[in-house]
């Protein structure tokens, strides 16, 4: 395993982070906890220490299994990432996703990031984790009824108090990154990234090279399209909400995508990988990158995914990628919105 200083800090991750989201039937219809035990126990045991979770993911219920699959580990060789802004309890902030549905529960979330709100999410998450510190705390999205100062302000005080390691934020523009900076040190930005998503690279990726902040990749498979495999139409979300992202599930983008995984298949043999290997390697590898989060819900998932790490791409592997990924991106034909619509998640 590779391991990557987060930001600033002194937190070390491993390149690979296990995504911890897949929990709770109004994600992904439904996990086995005690498999996703054993997934995240395998991810440590094969080098993978660094787990992200948040409380959303199951109202809870992730944090809760990362919790007990971390609880007879060295607690100092496990990195737990987690986040605070998202809320089902009460009325305040903005209004996001509503009437979802939780076994016999209906709620709603808010975007919320009222300092009273991450001080108390802060303490469930410890509790639910079962540990006494979290080695990065971020806010899971920008909540625009609260000022970013009084969010930062909140975890510039629970790192004070010892309970965070470092401080982070997500899916936030590179504004909104800087205003956030100046009241706490912000380590890092976890965004979505992948060959079909590079609109990082325009803005984001320079400030975070410049400052030396890491960015914590997502989509790093574009919700599987970049595995290769035979998938079904995009299921989630909406046009509404992401224009371009369910444009890339149409006949002809589709299409043109699987024709550049043609080009890059020897690529990939030529370093005895898969599509997917080589797509988590050549993320991994990009400017500005310091882990890139996958998801797995049994020990073979992510045992297979963190076989991307044997791959070493020569620069002669990443001119024909590069260069036929160029002309993929001149091809694909998306809404008037252009490829930065879907980055910034609602």
């Amino acid at each position: 395993m590779e391991y990557r200083q987060l930001g600033n800090s002194d937190v070390m991750l491993s390149a690979i982070t296990f995504g911890a989201w897949a929990i709770g039937e109004a994600e992904v219809g439904g996990v086995d906890p005690d498999n996703l035990v054993k997934a995240l126990r395998k991810a440590h045991e094969i080098g993978c220490t660094s787990i992200d979770t948040a409380p959303c993911y199951g109202l809870g219920l992730s944090e809760q299994m990362v919790g007990k699959a971390i609880r007879e580990l060295p607690r100092d060789k496990v990195q737990v990432l987690t986040k605070c802004g998202v809320v089902w309890e009460g009325d305040k902030g903005l209004k996001w996703y509503k009437d979802l549905a939780y076994g016999d529960r209906v709620v709603n979330w808010y975007k919320y990031s009222g300092k009273e709100s991450i001080m108390r999410e802060c303490e469930d998450s410890l509790r639910r984790l079962g540990t006494d510190y979290i080695d990065l705390y971020s806010v899971h999205y920008l909540d625009p009824t609260t000022p970013i100062e009084e969010s930062m302000e909140a975890l510039a005080r629970l790192k004070e108090q010892g309970k965070i390691r470092a401080a982070g934020v997500c899916n936030y523009r590179t504004t909104e990154m800087r205003t956030a900076g100046g009241v706490v040190d912000v380590e890092s930005n976890k965004v979505r990234y992948s060959m079909l998503n590079r609109v990082i690279e325009d803005d984001l990726v320079p400030y975070c090279l410049e400052h030396k902040k890491s960015i914590l990749a997502y989509s790093v498979l574009q919700r599987g399209i970049l595995t290769g495999w035979d998938l079904p139409k995009f299921t989630w979300g909406s046009e509404k909400d992401n224009p371009v992202e369910v444009a890339l599930y149409d006949d002809e983008n589709m299409r043109r995508i699987r024709a550049f995984q043609e080009k890059i298949k020897s690529v990939a043999e030529d370093n005895g990988a898969t599509l997917t290997q080589l797509s988590i390697r050549w993320t991994i590898d990009r400017p500005g990158i310091t882990t890139g989060l996958l998801g797995a819900t049994n020990p073979d998932q992510i045992v297979y995914d963190a076989k991307a790490l044997e791959v070493s791409l020569s620069a002669s592997d990443l001119e024909i990628i590069n260069g036929y990924l160029t002309e993929l991106e001149m091809e694909l034909k998306l809404p008037a919105t252009g490829r930065h619509q879907f980055t910034w998640m609602p």
